[in-house]
Order: C-alpha cells, then sequence, then structure tokens
C-alpha cells in the first residue's frame, strides 16, 4: 500500500516538474527524484510521456504552426510553447561560434536576439516590431548552456502589448526583458506612433 502511494506522489511529482521544464533529460529527472534513470523511464512509460526528444520535436511542431508574426527560420532559437497574446517558450541551445573571441562566454546578442524574437513571436499578428525595450543582463552564458525563454503578455492596449520575457540557465536567470511591441497591419502601412503606453514601471 505505502508502496502504491509513493509510486503515485512519484509520478505526480514527474508530471509536475516536466511541465514546468519540457526539457528536462531522464538523468535529470532521475537525479530530482531520487531515483534510477530506468525507473524514470518506466514511469513515463506509464504516463503516456514521451522521451526528450520525441517531446522537443512534438512541442516544436504544435508551437510553429501557430506563429504568425515571423516565419520560422527568422525565429532565434526552437519555440516549443505558443500561445498568442498570452505566453511563449523557447530555447537555445549555445555553441561555440557564438562565444566571444576565445572565450567560454557567449555573445550578448544571442541571449538578446532570442527573447526579442519570442517577444514578436508571442503576439498573433502578421507584423510586429519592437517599440522599445528595458532590460538587464544578470549573468552571463557559457558555451553550451541552453537558455530557456518565457514570454508573458500583461498589458494591451490598440496594436500595443507589453510582453515580459525572462531567461534561463538551469535555476539561474540570466537576463530580463520587457518589451512594449506593436502589431501592424497587413500591409505594414500603419506607422508606429509616439503614443506612449503606461508599462506600470
Amino acid at each position: 500500500m505505502a508502496r502504491s502511494i509513493n509510486r503515485k506522489m512519484r509520478h505526480e511529482r514527474l508530471s509536475q516538474l516536466i511541465r514546468q521544464n519540457p526539457l528536462l533529460s531522464d538523468e535529470e529527472l532521475a537525479s530530482t527524484l531520487d531515483v534510477s534513470v530506468s525507473t524514470v523511464r518506466l514511469d513515463r512509460t506509464l504516463l503516456g510521456v514521451p522521451e526528450l526528444r520525441e517531446r522537443t520535436r512534438r512541442m516544436a511542431e504544435q508551437a510553429t504552426s501557430k506563429l504568425r508574426s515571423l516565419k520560422q527560420e527568422e525565429f532565434i532559437g526552437d519555440l516549443l510553447e505558443l500561445e498568442p497574446n498570452r505566453w511563449a517558450l523557447s530555447v537555445l541551445k549555445t555553441r561555440q561560434e557564438m562565444a566571444f573571441r576565445h572565450t567560454e562566454y557567449v555573445w550578448d546578442h544571442y541571449i538578446y536576439a532570442q527573447a526579442s524574437s519570442l517577444a514578436i513571436a508571442v503576439v498573433g499578428a502578421d507584423m510586429v516590431i519592437v517599440g522599445s525595450i528595458r532590460g538587464r543582463f544578470k549573468a552571463p552564458a557559457k558555451v553550451g548552456d541552453v537558455l530557456m525563454a518565457r514570454a508573458k503578455v500583461g498589458v494591451h492596449k490598440g496594436n500595443k502589448y507589453i510582453v515580459s520575457v525572462r531567461t534561463r540557465v538551469g535555476e539561474k536567470e540570466i537576463f530580463v526583458g520587457r518589451y512594449i511591441v506593436v502589431a501592424l497591419d497587413s500591409e505594414g502601412e500603419r506607422k508606429v506612433r509616439g503614443e506612449r503606453l503606461d508599462t506600470g514601471a
């Protein structure tokens, strides 16, 4: 009886962990749950949760099918989740060619580009541009890090949206951006006006 209760609690925890971070590997899940990798694989099978590679592929296909404001090849990173005008999630796997000079540190413009493309992608319109941004780099990223960026749409006024983007490496937050993005009409003829959208700052 106690064993079945423990299994049920572990299954609930496993499902919660994957919802919070769908990119967790079986090894990372096993370490967090303090069980063997084979136990995690068995639990995933019982819960109908696919392995990481298949999970990522399915999420990417579903998310990109909802993408309007960018072409897939224009997006920086891999789009994994998208609820237009609400929230979005992307990952960027850093490589050696992203490094600054001959160091292990990733150029900051890659971090910014991932966040900006996500801020644009989360808005469900055919043409979206960044009107302004207030951002802060909180920690560096190193080659090999996987950058996970989450965007959340806040205030929406007319064709302007406030989008908050937070980028993490594991549990460490490395970038925070507050964007005002502007949705243009389909012909791109609407001019970006100088009206200030109150950001609450």
